[in-house]
């Protein structure tokens, strides 16, 4: 809610206490009503049989509706955990060398955790023996451009590391484990380089920083690996949130808006730097002051049902969320000072929970042939090991597991690396070292958590080829261009002033809205015929309407020649500008006809796929075996030019 304020003392208290995303101590609530009983079985789990091999798998990954395959279109099941460290773990106060001002008192030294107490090769030996194929290794914009060496402390196992900076550091890691035969995931997980998630300069991917900084150093980090094939996604930021003031939105189109700004660094990264890469985009994490009475909330996924990405390449978005057990879909995390009446996510009875989880996140993998339909990555999840007492929290991770595995997400856990002395420490992590360099595992027998663990690592799902899914892709040039072909991005300005939107190449536009400018493509059923001479054609009259062939009488009419195709158009404010028009070969595109009318009602035919591609609007489509030939729209009085009728023609 933009504007509201406690007063800036009490609002950054508040806030600071409510959103810090690991406790570092475990919850002390009791087993509520509908709860689910800890699992017992942990002490006889053993360590899953997965050893990931170089073989395994062949990049780049890329997606097929909901799934993630490799480059041999199989499935890519994103088993990770999180490698923590590089972004921080100062808290913000006293000093940086004192481990008792860092993150339950881990002091990462800038670095990947665990490096100053184990060979890097042994954690890696420990992330497989676990059975993680993958591995999402957080950064922060600061360490990029750190040119302190590491202290010898921070790297004692790993003495070849001695003088190097945290970047050179970051840059052997990610050589290790993609050598290892695992995939890494590059994550831009905080700005400056201290533990989030408070007033702490991390809110935004522009909080402490220009958005022009943020997209030049993604660009830098994607093109330094760019070479290494088992780097394969950028995870462009974590856990966007309100800031003291803001609000972070999902498309207002200011320089809070977190879906403008992630779709355009996304196009970027593959344009300009690698188009290898999956693009994951993460949802919005927390809007509002958690103060009973006021809106306020964690929007996560649910956004993307009304306004998804579209990327100039298909087949490279994934979304993410996060979800922790002492949180809530309007719960903080708080406890004390911040803490609301929201129930937490634990709170909820088994079915609560699979009804939040799928309304928050889940949906967009679960519906199919949507416009947001692709892969939903839980990037962070985890609970307290041994010395977690609370019935609701175990109760939580065992019934969260159920649910990855019931619904054969990609997961990753938070954290692998902890510290630990005498066994003892702050828990969450599977692996820990303590400072003689003794490991505790998750299989040594007594952490609970080993048998869901298991379950979750060997649960069956599926495996193997996927075949190709038809694209469905929403256009919103709200704000401003929203142009997804790469061949029309390369080309001049086709109607200078009006914003312009163009499909994918290999998409035609299939339906738009009568008001609010969006519009839907596809290559469903054939597939949308190739544009051989590399050719367009922009359509601002009816030269191209035949005589006898009037097919919306009275309206003005943006009308493709014979043999063309719509593939985009432009409007300045709410009103129609002028049509783009792409040729396909001959013979493959048919002349006859027929008008679509939306401008009372929804006219999508009786079972269109697509999903609500302009919600809250009219809206007309063709048939997934037909194409737009043309737009028809009236000036008359109480009209304002916007698209009332679409012409459809068939596909031969």
């Amino acid at each position: 809610m933009r504007g509201f304020f406690l007063g800036a003392t009490a609002a950054a208290v508040l806030l600071l206490t409510s959103l810090a995303p690991v406790p570092a101590a475990a919850s002390t609530h009791e087993a509520g009503a509908g709860t689910a009983a800890p699992s017992t079985a942990a002490t006889t789990a053993a360590p899953p049989a997965t050893a990931v091999n170089a073989e395994d798998w062949t990049p780049p990954l890329s997606t097929r509706g909901r799934w993630i395959v490799d480059a041999k279109g199989n499935r890519f099941k994103l088993r990770s955990g999180n490698w923590h460290g590089a972004s921080g773990t100062w808290k913000g106060s006293g000093s940086r060398e004192d481990d008792a001002n860092h993150h339950a008192g881990e002091n990462s030294g800038r670095i990947p955790l665990g490096l100053d107490r184990a060979p890097m090769a042994e954690i890696i030996a420990g992330f497989k023996e676990i059975g993680i194929n993958s591995v999402r290794l957080p950064f922060s914009n600061e360490m990029i451009h750190d040119s302190r060496p590491v202290t010898d402390g921070a790297v004692a196992a790993n003495p070849s590391l001695r003088g190097k900076t945290p970047l050179q550091v970051y840059d052997v890691v990610v050589r290790e484990l993609t050598a290892a035969g695992l995939a890494v995931i590059l994550n831009n997980h905080t700005n400056t380089t201290r533990w989030c998630c408070g007033l702490d300069g991390n809110e935004r991917w522009n909080a402490s920083q220009s958005t022009e900084t943020w997209e030049n150093d993604w660009l830098f980090m994607v093109r330094r690996y760019k070479d290494n094939k088992r780097v394969v996604g950028a995870d462009l930021y974590n856990e966007v949130r309100r800031d003291l003031w803001d609000d972070p939105n999902w498309g207002l189109g200011d320089k809070h808006d977190w879906f403008a700004a992630s779709q355009r660094l996304g196009d970027r990264i593959l344009t300009e730097a690698n188009p290898d890469l999956l693009i994951i985009v993460e949802g919005i994490n927390w809007t509002g002051l958690p103060v009973d009475g006021f809106p306020h909330g964690r929007p996560t996924l649910e956004p993307v049902r009304h306004l998804s990405h579209t990327l100039v390449d298909s087949g490279k978005l994934v979304y993410s969320a996060h979800f922790y057990g002492y949180t809530g879909p309007n719960h903080s995390g708080a406890t004390g000072l911040g803490e609301t009446s929201d129930p937490r996510y634990q709170d909820l009875t088994p079915a609560e929970l699979v009804d939040v989880l799928n309304r928050q996140a889940f949906y967009v993998a679960a519906e199919q042939d949507r416009h947001f339909t692709a892969p939903v990555w839980i990037s962070e999840f985890g609970v307290g090991g041994r010395e977690e007492t609370s019935a609701r929290a175990r109760a939580w991770f065992e019934n969260f597991v159920d649910h990855l595995i019931r619904t054969d997400a990609d997961f990753a856990y938070w954290p692998l690396v902890g510290w630990h002395e005498g066994r003892r420490g702050n828990g969450w992590a599977l692996l820990h070292w303590d400072a003689s360099g003794h490991r505790m595992g998750l299989y040594d027998g007594d952490d609970w958590r080993a048998a869901a663990w298991t379950r979750l690592i060997r649960a069956t799902g599926r495996t193997g080829p996927v075949a190709p899914v038809a694209h469905w892709s929403m256009l919103s040039p709200d704000h401003g261009d929203f142009i997804a072909s790469r061949r029309m991005r390369a080309l001049p300005d086709w109607d200078p002033g009006a914003r312009k939107a163009v499909c994918p190449d290999g998409q035609r536009l299939l339906g738009l809205a009568h008001t609010g400018n969006r519009g839907l493509c596809s290559d469903v059923t054939t597939g949308t015929p190739a544009n051989p001479a590399g050719t367009h054609e922009v359509v601002v009259d009816e030269r191209h309407v035949a005589p006898g062939q009037d097919w919306a009488h009275g309206y003005s009419k943006l009308q493709c020649a014979d043999g063309q195709y719509l593939a985009g158009y432009s409007v300045r404010g709410r009103a129609v500008s002028a049509a783009l028009c792409v040729p396909a070969p001959a013979g493959t595109l048919g002349t006859s006809g027929r008008t679509v009318w939306f401008d009372r009602g929804d006219n999508r035919g009786p079972a269109p796929q697509g999903g609500d591609f302009a919600y809250g609007h009219y809206k007309g489509q063709c048939a997934n075996d037909e194409y737009v030939a043309g737009i028809a729209y009236t000036g008359r009085l109480g009209s304002a030019r916007t698209p009332d009728a679409l012409y459809c023609r068939k596909l031969r």
